[in-house]
């Protein structure tokens, strides 16, 4: 089932991402010994300077596959288990009969029906997901906003819920993950970028991989473009930003490289055990933040293309940046991809996001660095 790395094809495949309106971008793709690094465009549109395949890059909700994994460690250690009520851990923070009824495990995989909290934390978004009637105002109202944590999950339990406990599909909500740093805090005792720091990314071996402590990006970086489906335009770099709306859920800073060794050395079994792996991989359906209905595990989830077996990882997004990084189950074929621009997408008379080039040309390149 090896696929060997065509260079000119990903060349050709990431320079057409470049082309169809993405500022830059940049990848790694591995096959065994084989590596494959590459990147098109500018990292700042006003000075040109590139983009490199070595640039540090915020990741948004790879953190969470991170989080994921130093929870299944403490329940490795047996200080928490996978379905016991939230309730019984967190009373203050999810009370009375929903805190009985919402295990770890829902939170980890999002069917806890818990809601998603920034559309509360970000008053012009507060009509999302009605894309039309969200402004991007709040982007800039809160650029460095210092959020409590506890204030956020309040805000997301307050809210109406989106289903019912264990319910399928489940929604996609950065609350749940907020509950998890709580309980990993609670659990083992020091703060979670702490833990994550010592017991994840330094047993990965990962050598730039940090949580932020301040607004800023160290080392080699490019600008994030927002462009808010066009209601930005042009688009607004969002690099210098206070990362506490989603803390450790999403606000890691990485490399395509280091994601890469951290999914290889996560599905090897060298961060979690092997069932604690085999509890990450069970996946039910969840709508994703794009409203599609993903397969979703623990801080996981699966991509599969014909004839090529299950690649295992997570995508993310911030303001102006995202990431996807995708790992074969036999740890050989592996993909991270970073783009420097973010909603790209206008939205039609419907309301809703329509087609744009760039989103044909990204799943080109993904086909191109998964399969070959």
């Amino acid at each position: 089932m090896k696929n060997p790395l065509d260079s000119a094809a990903l060349n050709a495949a990431i320079e057409n991402v470049h082309r169809a309106g993405m500022p830059g971008l940049f990848a790694e793709v591995r096959d065994g010994d084989q590596v494959w690094r590459g990147a098109a465009g500018v990292a700042d549109v006003s000075t040109g300077r590139p983009v490199t395949a070595a640039m540090r890059h915020r990741v948004g909700s790879i953190t969470k596959t991170f989080t994921a994994a130093a929870v299944l460690q403490q329940v490795e250690s047996g200080r928490i288990a996978l379905d016991t009520p939230i309730g019984s851990c967190l009373p203050e923070l999810v009370p009375g009969e929903r805190g009985a009824a919402i295990t770890v495990r829902m939170l980890l995989n999002h069917t806890s029906g818990l809601a998603e909290y920034l559309p509360y934390a970000y008053p012009s978004l507060k009509a999302f997901p009605v894309l039309a009637e969200t402004g991007p105002e709040s982007l800039d109202d809160h650029r460095f906003t210092r959020f409590d944590p506890v204030e956020l999950i309040e805000l997301g339990v307050a809210a109406p819920a989106v289903g019912t406990p264990g319910g399928a599909p489940g929604l996609y909500s950065n609350t749940n993950y907020l509950l998890l740093v709580q309980l990993l805090e609670q659990a083992a005792g020091t703060t979670a970028e702490r833990y994550i720091t010592r017991n994840v990314i330094e047993r990965a071996g990962l050598r730039d991989t940090e949580l932020p402590t301040g607004p800023h990006v160290d080392g080699p970086h490019s600008r994030l473009y927002e462009s808010w489906f066009g209601m930005i335009d042009p688009p607004r770099d969002y690099s210098v930003y206070d990362m506490s709306w989603v803390g450790p859920s999403a606000s890691l800073i990485s490399t395509v490289a280091d994601l890469n060794r951290f999914y290889g050395a996560l599905l090897a079994g060298k961060i979690v055990g092997p069932s604690s792996l085999e509890e990450m991989r069970r996946t039910v359906p969840v709508v994703s933040q794009e409203g599609r209905v993903i397969e979703y595990g623990l801080g996981l989830h699966p991509m599969e293309g014909p004839g090529q077996g299950t690649f295992w990882g997570h995508g993310g997004t911030v303001w102006g940046g995202g990431a996807l990084a995708m790992t074969r189950a036999d740890g050989r074929r592996q993909m991270a991809v970073a783009v420097n621009m973010q909603r790209w997408n206008r939205l039609g008379p419907d309301g809703r996001p329509q087609p744009h080039p760039i989103d044909g040309a990204l799943a080109a390149f993904y086909q191109a660095a998964m399969y070959g």
